[in-house]
């Protein structure tokens, strides 16, 4: 976080804003699955596999469409080098979009689908030499700079690289928190709210790339 500029800094916190709110419309409508947090699913695939092998099926099929969606962001990131975070937000409105279409239509597991592609593809956004450099939809590494960073003020020894992750964890939560008290209402609302600030945040990387 601390190596990019403010500008960069606050398109961070806004796409893990996004991915809070996706993952908890996602765990509301699946019954208790991420669409962003894939260590979750992995834990409660495995756990299904020994208690009720059917079930791990659908966290495995999240699994399998974050993979995807990281895979195709990455490809299409390395292709228009430059403008890539607008390319990828683009996509991501898109497949959040098309997602929140599917949901009014009564297709939920269409709608899960696309939002853990469109969360896999969000962690291309933030990319140098080919790797992830800010993960926008996973917090445990920003936490555990967010608590080294504690210690060495702590120590008086200020760590600069640790700054900024503990305001990028709380981005998500308070988009997660944001998701749920949505969902209480209808999670299409939710969905909705997620279209938009795809799209709001599609419209700043134009800004943050000129």
């Amino acid at each position: 976080m601390h190596r990019y500029d403010p500008a960069r800094q606050r398109l961070a916190l806004g796409l893990a804003g996004l991915a809070g709110l996706v993952d908890a419309t996602g765990f509301v409508v699946a019954g208790g699955y991420f669409t962003s947090f894939m260590s979750g699913n992995t834990t409660r695939m495995g756990v299904e596999l020994v208690e009720r092998p059917a079930l791990a099926l659908a966290p495995l099929g999240l699994i399998g469409c974050f993979l995807a969606g990281v895979i195709g962001g990455a490809m299409v990131g390395k292709r228009v080098r430059g403008r890539h975070k607008r390319v990828l937000l683009g996509l991501v409105a898109i497949m959040l979009g098309a997602g929140a279409g599917l949901l009014a239509a009564g297709l939920p597991l269409p709608f899960l689908a696309l939002s853990a592609m469109a969360m896999g593809c969000a962690n291309n956004v933030f990319v140098r030499d080919g790797e992830v450099t800010v993960g926008v939809t996973y917090m445990t590494g920003a936490l555990v700079r967010f608590g080294q960073g504690i210690a060495a003020r702590l120590a008086g020894e200020p760590l600069t690289s640790t700054r900024g992750y503990g305001l990028l964890w709380s981005a998500l939560a308070t988009g997660a928190a944001a998701g749920g008290a949505l969902c209480v209402a209808a999670p299409l609302l939710a969905a909705g709210l997620a279209v938009c600030s795809a799209l709001v945040l599609w419209g700043f990387a134009f800004r943050v790339e000129r």
